[in-house]
């Protein structure tokens, strides 16, 4: 295990590296009851059930259809007020230490409404998650409290480039990838070289996890993670991105021009950036999963509702045969995304490094139900559905969102395979 992780997991618990040990304050589940959460988790997804209602609802069609550059600094505020932008941060740092089961059914209920929006905490959630995964108290204590202000605070997470994507996350490929951000020692710094693409919340965010390779190291075999505090001298942020979906939260790049970035503030060591890149993956796949069942449900929802009120033939669209159906399938999928990724959020809780299958499972089970369920919705609803003020169109471009980050269906699919062939390659 890398220093990273291990000092993480001395500093979480006196259990070794094999044990299930629980880096929530909150959660601690050796049997998870799918019905029933931990009080504190279900207060927490209520809360965020009716701030997705009452205050996100409203303002959908508007943060779809606003210019791209557009954002709801407002609609921040309220959500940090609950508590959205700290759910993963310990009570001790001022946060609300619900776990990661807490973040995902928090996500679920605010993307049911609108999955930009859910991105939006999701993604401080993830550049949060190596400074977590850390154990490092001086880069927690640093860190972590400016969540816990009285205003809101963003972070992101950088580790997409223009050429090097999934070589930045599968080990076997790091030695292929090409132009990687560069980082170089320079005394008591390290300089950072290079540019991000695609990098939510990047315009407004205070600081972000930056993924870059040692000067020398062949492709990213030399990754190294650091936080970078975004009004350094040579941090540019660029453009933001006109996207299909997902409107409401901005991704954009992320430029360093030998920037001048403390050596104290690199998690783990030099050339550990993989272990931790794939460690926060792992991470926030049972959160993405969240956020995946939550537009599923949502076309759902709008599904039972035409069907329930709809005559066709003499009779309710739910009365036909191929409609009751469908709206059964549909139906089935959203309840075993559910039930995928809250097992999922369970393992990442109380299991250190997180687990690589349970995550990987759930995020491409409810990623194919998203994009499957929101399309049978639009077949059933019809022209209506087409509309843009009826919002079903909506969830059909947001629902092919989620494939492409934290692991597009072919990456989970080869850390889904290699899981299975795990124990045969240990003998």
């Amino acid at each position: 295990m890398n220093t990273a992780l291990s000092e993480f997991q001395s500093a979480s618990a006196s259990a070794s590296a094999s044990e299930s040990v629980s880096v929530s304050e909150s959660v601690s589940l050796p049997g998870l009851n799918f019905d029933v959460l931990p009080p504190d988790v279900q207060r927490f997804r209520d809360a965020a059930r009716a701030f997705a209602q009452d205050v996100v609802k409203p303002r959908v069609q508007h943060l779809d259809q606003a210019p791209a550059a557009h954002f709801d600094w407002q609609l921040v505020a309220q959500g940090h007020q609950i508590g959205l932008t700290r759910a993963a941060v310990p009570k001790e740092y001022g946060g609300a230490g619900v776990g990661m089961l807490g973040v995902a059914v928090a996500l679920e209920e605010v993307a049911a409404v609108c999955p930009g929006t859910a991105l939006i905490f999701g993604a401080t959630m993830l550049g949060q998650a190596p400074i977590l995964l850390s154990g490092d108290p001086r880069l927690q204590s640093r860190f972590l409290p400016l969540f816990s202000g009285d205003e809101p605070v963003l972070a992101c997470n950088a580790v997409t480039e223009e050429d090097a994507g999934c070589d930045l996350i599968i080990p076997s490929l790091a030695q292929h990838a090409q132009n990687v951000t560069t980082a170089r020692r320079d005394g008591d710094h390290y300089v950072l070289t290079g540019r991000k693409r695609f990098i939510t919340n990047a315009k407004f965010a205070a600081f972000a996890s930056v993924f870059a390779n040692m000067e020398g190291s062949p492709g990213a075999t030399g990754l190294t993670s650091f936080i970078v505090p975004l009004d350094l001298p040579g941090v540019v942020r660029g453009p933001v991105a006109d996207k299909m979906g997902y409107r409401a939260c901005l991704g954009s790049e992320l430029e360093f021009h030998d920037v001048r970035v403390p050596a104290e503030y690199m998690i783990g060591s030099e050339g550990e950036g993989m272990a931790i890149n794939m460690a926060q993956s792992n991470m926030a796949r049972a959160a993405v999963a969240g956020i995946s069942t939550g537009v599923a449900r949502s076309a759902l929802e709008q599904a039972i509702a035409w069907c329930g009120e709809r005559v066709q033939g003499g009779q309710l669209l739910r009365h036909h045969q191929f409609t009751a159906a469908k709206l059964a399938g549909m139906t089935t999928k959203v309840d075993a995304a559910r039930m995928l990724y809250l097992r999922a959020a369970d393992k990442v809780d109380n299991e250190l490094p997180p687990p690589v299958y349970e995550p990987a499972v759930a995020k491409l089970f409810a990623d194919r139900a998203a994009i499957e369920v929101a399309d049978a919705a639009l077949s059933l609803i019809g022209a209506r559905g087409y509309l843009r003020s009826y919002g079903v169109e909506k969830m059909m471009r947001d629902a092919l969102g989620t494939r492409i980050y934290e692991g597009t269906p072919e990456v989970l699919a080869l850390a889904i395979t290699d899981s299975l062939y795990a124990e045969t390659e240990e003998w």
